[in-house]
């Protein structure tokens, strides 16, 4: 199965996103914080590996 460059990306966020999502669980879970203050750690952590992501010619550290 060939994967074109516009599904490699997709995979590629969707990866992004899982993450983000494990480290919002993480933290919930291991420093018994409140419910909504996870949530705020889950937006900022899902923007914040994306800015962060060499590879993410969109927008971040990887853009020209």
């Amino acid at each position: 199965m060939k994967i074109n460059a516009k599904q490699k990306k997709a995979l590629k966020d969707y990866g992004l996103a899982v993450l983000a999502s494990a480290v919002t669980m993480g933290v919930a879970l291991l420093s018994n914080i409140s419910p909504q203050y996870a949530v705020l750690i889950g937006a900022i952590a899902a923007p914040a590996m994306k800015w962060a992501s060499k590879n993410s010619k969109d927008y971040g550290v990887g853009t020209k």
